[in-house]
């Protein structure tokens, strides 16, 4: 078999695979039966395990907590530099009538940099699962996580308010430091692959419904225990 028969053999394998798992997402949630779904779960997670199988789908604490982690590594060494001030001044004063527009291009920036990196390249199959019907829900909770991380340091370790900058300059200033913990927190998220756990929407659900009924009890038990046993994650 030539090298060309096998990319395009292991291409094809991966078109399969991810026509699987949407087919599994779709019996997920229609399946009314705890023991159904479990069935599901297990099925998945096996599928996983097969090279060009792994797929990320929750947002868990995990995920959370590794992207803060990846945000802070990211942005710590940038907390010390001068030069945060000095491009932060330049996004200010560079504007186009009222509106710093190379602040604005920063931001859209750091967006388009953490998205690019969850779902259009190849480092992780991450799905895209939606908050509200339309907004992603972890290119959301990345871009919050990194924000707050960028913010925090720059508040605790009194850099927010040197030399007495305006507002617009306190923000400009988060912004330089949000790109470079924007990049840590996603890929702190995504590197280690599928964390173990609850989804982070499940989770809040359950919280909703006074802890969930039996239905969501039997999940969560089921759940804990097929990823003792198969995951390593």
């Amino acid at each position: 078999m030539t090298p060309g028969n096998d990319g395009s053999e292991d291409s094809h394998r991966e078109f399969e695979l991810r026509d699987v798992f949407a087919q599994l997402d779709e019996l997920e949630e229609t399946v009314t039966s705890s023991r159904e779904r479990r069935e599901v779960q297990r099925t998945r997670r096996m599928l996983e395990r097969l090279p060009g199988g792994e797929r990320i789908r929750k947002y868990t604490s995990r995920d959370v907590a590794e992207g803060f982690i990846g945000g802070i590594i990211f942005s710590l060494p940038l907390l010390v530099e001068d030069g945060v001030f000095e491009i932060a001044e330049w996004f200010v004063e560079f504007t186009l009538g009222p509106v710093p527009i190379l602040l604005a291009i920063n931001v859209f920036f750091v967006v388009g940099l953490v998205a690019g990196l969850l779902y259009y390249t190849d480092i992780r199959d991450v799905q895209i699962r939606l908050l509200f019907g339309f907004v992603p829900k972890r290119l959301t909770g990345v871009l919050t996580i990194s924000i707050l991380v960028a913010a925090g340091t720059m508040l605790v370790w009194g850099r927010l308010h040197a030399d007495d900058p305006t507002t617009l300059e306190q923000f400009s200033r988060i912004t330089v430091i949000w790109a470079a913990a924007a990049l840590g927190a996603t890929l702190g998220d995504i590197l280690p692959g599928e964390s173990s756990g609850d989804d982070l929407a499940k989770v809040i659900a359950d919280l909703g419904d006074g802890g969930g009924d039996n239905h969501g009890v039997d999940d969560t038990s089921a759940e804990n225990t097929d990823v003792g046993i198969e995951d390593s994650n």
